[in-house]
Formats: C-alpha cells, sequence, structure tokens
C-alpha cells in the first residue's frame, strides 16, 4: 500500500513548523494513524508532541540530506510502524533533493508552500531557482505576516509566474485570512476564429495548452516556433516549440507540443515557422495521460523572434 507524504517546504522562519504543529494538533488529521514526522531544518518554532490528541507521531531530524539514502527512510518508517509521513523540507534545498530519496512506495499527497511576506520578494529576487522549485510542486501557497490592506499583486504575480493552478491564501497579522481570487485574463482571445499567439505569450500560451488541454479542444491556434523531432520518430509528425526560461538561464528548456503535418521532413531542425493548427485534446503516451495535440493547416517559414527564449512575464 503507498505511504501518503505531506510535504511542507518554505523558507526559514516562513512558519512551516507552526502550520505543522497546529495540524498535528487537529483530531481531523492526527486521527491515531501512525506519523513519520521528518525535520529537515531547524528553526525557531519546537515541536510540542504533549499538545497532540493521539500519541502517534515519531519525529526524526534529518541533518545531512546528502547522506540519506532510500534504505533509511525505509528503516525509519518501519522503526515506528508508521503509515504515512510529514516532511518539513530544507528551504535552501530544491524539493527534489528530497524526492529522489523517497521509496518507491512514498508519494507525495500534498505539497505546500509557506512564504513570510516581508522576505519572500527578496529570496525570489536573489533565489528565483529556489522559489520556482517550490512554486512549481506546491498546491497552495501560504503568504504570511501581511499586513492589512497590504498590495497583494506582487505575491500574486509571484505564483501565477509559474502556475495558473496553485492556491493561494493571504494570512493577515490580524488574524484573517483571504483566498486570492484575482481574475487573470489571457493574452489572447480564446474564441477567435484563430487564436493568434504573440510571439511575448508563447510561454503562457504553452502552460495553459498543457495544464487545460480540452479548454483547447477543436480550436484553431496560430503561432511561431522552432522545429524539433519526436524523439520516437513518427512519419508525418514534428514538435513545434520554443525555449522557455522559467526562472534563469539555468533553467531553460524546449516547451513544444506534438504536431501532424504531411510534410514535417520539410524544414530543417531548430528552423523558424509559423504554424497555423486545429487543437485536439487526447490520451498519447507522450503525455502519459490527455495532452494536445495539434494538426498543421499550414506551416511556413518565419523570421526569429526579438526576444528567442520565452518568458513567462
Amino acid at each position: 500500500m503507498p505511504i501518503p507524504v505531506y510535504a511542507f517546504t518554505g523558507f526559514l522562519d516562513a512558519g512551516k513548523t507552526k502550520f505543522i504543529q497546529e495540524t498535528l494538533e487537529d483530531e481531523r488529521f492526527n486521527d491515531g494513524t501512525r506519523t513519520l514526522l521528518l525535520v529537515m531544518e531547524e528553526g525557531e518554532t519546537e515541536y510540542d508532541p504533549s499538545t497532540y490528541p493521539h500519541k502517534c507521531v515519531y519525529l526524526e531530524t534529518i541533518d545531512d540530506l546528502d547522506a540519506l539514502t532510500s534504505d533509511d527512510l525505509e528503516i525509519l518508517l518501519a522503526k515506528h510502524h508508521a503509515k504515512r509521513v510529514v516532511a518539513e523540507l530544507n528551504g535552501m534545498r530544491l524539493a527534489g533533493d528530497f524526492y529522489q530519496k523517497m521509496p518507491d512506495d512514498w508519494q507525495i499527497a500534498q505539497e505546500l508552500l509557506f512564504c513570510d511576506s516581508k522576505t519572500i520578494l527578496a529570496y525570489n529576487a536573489n533565489m528565483r531557482n529556489l522559489v520556482v522549485d517550490k512554486l512549481q510542486g506546491c498546491e497552495m501557497v501560504v503568504f504570511n505576516r501581511m499586513e492589512k490592506g497590504a498590495d497583494v499583486m506582487p505575491y500574486h504575480k509571484l505564483v501565477r509566474a509559474v502556475s495558473r493552478r496553485t492556491d493561494i491564501i493571504y494570512d493577515y497579522t490580524d488574524g484573517s485570512t483571504q483566498y486570492d481570487n484575482i481574475e487573470d485574463p489571457l493574452p489572447f482571445d480564446l474564441d477567435a476564429p484563430v487564436i493568434e499567439i504573440e510571439d511575448q505569450d508563447y510561454a503562457l500560451f504553452y502552460r495553459d495548452i498543457t495544464e487545460e488541454p480540452r479548454k483547447y479542444d477543436g480550436k484553431t491556434v496560430k503561432f511561431k516556433a522552432q522545429v524539433a523531432r519526436l524523439r520516437r520518430e513518427k512519419d508525418g509528425m514534428f514538435a513545434p516549440g520554443r525555449f522557455v526560461m522559467t526562472c534563469c538561464e539555468a533553467d531553460i528548456s524546449f516547451m513544444a507540443i506534438p504536431c501532424k503535418w504531411a510534410q514535417s521532413d520539410q524544414f530543417p531542425a531548430r528552423s523558424w515557422v509559423t504554424v497555423t493548427a486545429k487543437c485536439a485534446a487526447k490520451f498519447s503516451s507522450l503525455y502519459k495521460g490527455v495532452g494536445p495535440i495539434l494538426t498543421a493547416s499550414s506551416v511556413v517559414p518565419a523570421e526569429a523572434p526579438e526576444q528567442e527564449v520565452a518568458t513567462f512575464y
């Protein structure tokens, strides 16, 4: 049976320990299930097991993540006969540094990110790769220590530059909380006969069509891209896309959409083309699930855009 892992990320003093402590004090979560609590960062707040409704939480501190192995984690789980894991991750490490160590039967059940509103924008300016890493995987981000009346737009944009699906909560110093309900209209018209994607909007388009492919089912799109071949060559198909920078130059990757086109071998790899194609949301082994598949009606040579690497902002 899979072992659910509840992961809590964020930088030091962002409020992770306080939230986990309150969660373990709540009978709705702490229902008597034996829980392994893994702590990988030592902050000012300490855990107090005496307040838990059930004495079934077993704390283990991970001092050296690099030396940790999957076998070590299995031993800790067996030692306490635990059925689930709560993990407080180290904010100065990539989340994947821990996830890659997890045994095969450990599965992320939920990942939450906690941010101190007074410091997170500075972290983003100076350590954006670490911030983006945490935003990419979390289901919800909590901005705490917010002053009532503060402008939330910089925090909203910080999250939405990486994910449109992540829930956002603002936790104010007066004890109140507020869900983010700011609408983010797309910079292109989804109801147009042909949805034209401007060069600067490719990253947003790619993220939106891959996150919600059914929204584009049956629609026609037009965009500029570079020609790429599919790893598993398929006759009459290629993968138009662009290099996209998520956070920094070290995090540039090629983001492309499979496209049917009878003359797919007509253009050399990395050449620029303008693609007009109809979208379909289909199951594909390329996605290991449902994703967008294009069928081109036109593929013509094009000039490279002024900014060849696309960004989300």
